[in-house]
Order: C-alpha cells, then sequence, then structure tokens
C-alpha cells in the first residue's frame, strides 16, 4: 500500500466514529500525479448527493508532461462506494448532525486509488483540550514505567 496524502489535522479536529474504504473515481493525468506523491486533503470533505457521494476540494495539480486533456484541480471527484453504504452515510450524516472527511489517499495492492473516508463528529475547544491532556498523561505514566522496570 503507497500512502499518497494523510490528513494529520482530521483526528485532531474530529472524533472519528467510523471509517469506509471508496474508490476514487479520476480522469486523465489525475491518476500520473497522484503516484507522484502529489495531493492534499487538507481542507476536503464529502457530501452525499442524490445517491451519490462527493470529494470536495481535494487539490490534484496537473501532471507535468500532460498534454491534451488536463482537468480541473479542485473539481469535486466521485466516490465509489456501495449502495447500503451510500444509503448508511446518508441516514447517519442527515439526522445526526455528522460529516464526511477523508482521513488519506493511498494505492492499495492492486494499484487502485482509495480514500479512506471517516465519519466524523467535529470537536469542541475543550474536548481538544482533554484529548492533549490525556495524551501527556500516558505519556507520563509510560516514562514512570520505563524507570521503575
Amino acid at each position: 500500500m503507497k500512502v499518497v496524502t494523510v490528513n494529520r489535522k482530521a483526528r485532531h479536529d474530529y472524533e472519528i466514529l467510523e471509517t469506509y474504504e471508496a474508490g476514487i473515481e479520476l480522469k486523465g493525468s489525475e491518476v500520473k500525479s497522484l503516484r507522484e506523491g502529489k495531493g492534499s486533503i487538507r481542507d476536503a470533505f464529502a457530501r452525499v448527493e442524490n445517491g451519490e457521494v462527493w470529494l470536495y476540494n481535494f487539490h490534484i495539480p496537473p501532471y507535468k508532461q500532460s498534454t491534451v486533456f488536463v482537468p480541473n484541480p479542485e473539481r469535486p471527484k466521485k466516490l465509489l462506494l456501495h449502495k447500503h453504504e451510500i444509503k448508511r452515510l446518508a441516514g447517519r450524516v442527515a439526522e445526526r448532525g455528522l460529516t464526511l472527511i477523508p482521513l488519506k489517499v493511498y494505492f492499495n495492492d492492486r494499484g487502485w486509488a482509495k480514500v479512506e473516508l471517516a465519519l466524523a463528529r467535529g470537536k469542541k475547544l475543550h474536548d481538544k483540550r482533554e484529548t492533549i491532556k490525556r495524551r501527556i498523561l500516558e505519556r507520563e505514566a509510560e516514562r514512570a514505567m520505563k524507570r521503575y522496570r
């Protein structure tokens, strides 16, 4: 598995409830650009519209050697999921106020471009502080355990 890009800020800003693996419908030279390790999902999000899932703000820069067809780097990309997964996501997003965010984009063993999509709830500022405190306490406990072994 070759990881192209990771959304590191997502786990800080959101509480991850479920993850899904989805294919990405790419055009022309976008695949070659991704294989070079280019692409950004920093501000990306997904929406369910008319029974389809679309990924917005996923920036794939144009491939340098591309000449004939250069797709728009900011165009929405269609995500490929099973129909029952789409219905489940649509229901959860609509009723509970959750959001869909991409965690990482990668190529699987077969060479297909995939995105790890998360069903997430936004964290409040006090939740973020609590997470940081817990992480610090766990780190200090580990250090103390190492000293006394």
